[in-house]
């Protein structure tokens, strides 16, 4: 996953990935905020999201992908400037479902924390592209 157009769209930064972990940032701009001048709420929320799935995907086995469930996420203080930094861990990990937690700062201010779990799964097209062929030979 090193090409992620909505990170790009963003302007998110990787400063720090592992299995398990990773860390981003985003200096925020113009175009982050809501109308009340402070970022907006999904700028926080795709940061959080998107490094949840940076530190599960090299735990990930070849031909496995991982989609988010569900996340829920508290935001403590507005954002109006600065850079945002997004940190996250994996504390556990299953065969079909893993758990992932954020805390989302600005310098060390504490403005959000996340926790989502995310299915891990194999797509059908790949699991049928590896195997079996149909009655005609086409798969």
């Amino acid at each position: 996953m090193d090409h992620h157009p909505y990170a790009d769209l963003i302007d998110l930064v990787v400063d720090e990935r592992r299995p398990g972990h990773s860390r981003c940032s985003i200096r925020l701009a113009p175009k982050h905020m809501n109308p009340h001048g402070v970022a907006h709420s999904a700028v926080l929320y795709a940061l959080a999201d998107t490094r949840m799935g940076v530190a599960l995907y090299p735990t990930l086995e070849p031909g496995e992908l991982c989609a988010t469930i569900e996340i829920k996420i508290t935001y403590f203080k507005p954002v109006a400037s600065d850079t945002l930094v997004c940190t996250t861990e994996m504390p556990n990990r299953g065969k079909a479902v893993a758990h992932l937690e954020s805390s989302l700062h600005v310098g060390d201010r504490l403005v959000a924390r996340a926790a989502g779990s995310f299915a891990i799964f194999r797509p059908k097209r790949a699991a049928s592209d590896a195997g079996a062929a149909g009655p005609s030979g086409a798969t």
